[in-house]
């Protein structure tokens, strides 16, 4: 298969283990908003990277789909905390209305506590040996040292519009590390040793900030009809972007700077990490 088969193979294994994840016996609305924001779509980044990184030891992954159905409803959880009004306030998400613009701002925190918790009980409900490992990378990259801290350095920068030091702490915890985070997962699922996981790490790394950076760039000159979602907030909430400390051609130096390290990092898997490499290039080609 060519790239692009590939990614739409694995996306669609993981689309279809996400349609029966919700509990039948979860409490309307509240299931329906859960579902909402879950099934909307999405290039399913995250999981596909978990996949092609269990991919790159194992061929046949679907003993890592649990894990890469409970990483979109993380990812899809902290897309509705985000949106909201003390967040983001953004009233538009992958081409529709956010979930607390159809739901209300309360069902909405709840949909997003929801696939939060669904998450880490769809782990913990595998069989796996090394689920324990996975549901740790996750937590710690997610949490009040990952994500969550991306996320309250944003929110207090937005006071000052921040500094070099600010702008790289929250592009490698804010996005960044929900990007290493996958590929962690999947090289620990699949038996990794530590020196494929630390190629795994860096990959993660590097991607992150060149698709974060990207994201600024496209707030700049994207257009929101093709993003399916709303440009030039960053500047109007004052964000402390790459652009906006370093200017738009560096931000695309930048860019192309790490994807070619994250290229680079994979020489240990050979002609396995094929797939992340050109999915890191095909990134980079919406600003260039």
């Amino acid at each position: 298969m060519n790239y692009n088969e590939q990614y739409d193979f694995y996306r669609r294994a993981i689309e279809e283990t996400l349609q029966a994840i919700v509990p039948c016996d979860v409490p309307q609305p509240l299931q329906d908003a859960m579902r909402y924001s879950l099934l909307a779509g999405g290039k399913r980044l995250r999981p596909v990277l978990l996949i092609a990184s269990y991919a790159m030891l194992k061929e046949d992954f679907t003993e890592a789909l649990p894990f890469a159905a409970a990483l979109e409803m993380v990812h899809t959880y902290s897309l509705i905390h985000d949106d909201l009004p003390a967040m983001d306030n953004d009233d538009l998400r992958r081409g529709r209305p956010t979930c607390h613009k159809v739901y209300g701002e309360g069902m909405a925190v709840l949909a997003g506590d929801g696939l939060l918790s669904l998450a880490f009980e769809t782990m913990a409900d595998s069989a796996h040996p090394k689920a324990f490992d996975a549901m740790k990378e996750l937590a710690m990259r997610c949490g009040t040292r990952g994500m969550i801290a991306g996320q309250c350095k944003d929110l207090q920068a937005e006071e000052t519009g921040g500094d070099e030091e600010t702008l790289h702490y929250i592009h490698l915890h804010k996005t960044a590390d929900l990007l290493t985070a996958p590929i962690v997962m999947g090289l620990t699922l699949a038996g990794a040793d530590e020196k494929q996981l630390a190629a795994g790490r860096e990959y993660g790394r590097n991607l992150g900030m060149a698709f974060q950076i990207i994201d600024d760039i496209l707030d700049v000159i994207g257009d929101e009809k093709t993003l399916g979602k709303s440009i030039g907030k960053d500047q109007e909430e004052n964000k402390c972007t790459w652009t906006r400390i370093y200017g738009l051609e560096k931000a695309r130096e930048d860019a192309q700077k790490y994807t070619d390290m994250a290229a680079e990092s994979l020489k240990i898997f050979q002609n396995q990490g094929n797939f992340l490499k050109i999915l890191a290039q095909r990134a980079l080609v919406r600003v260039q």
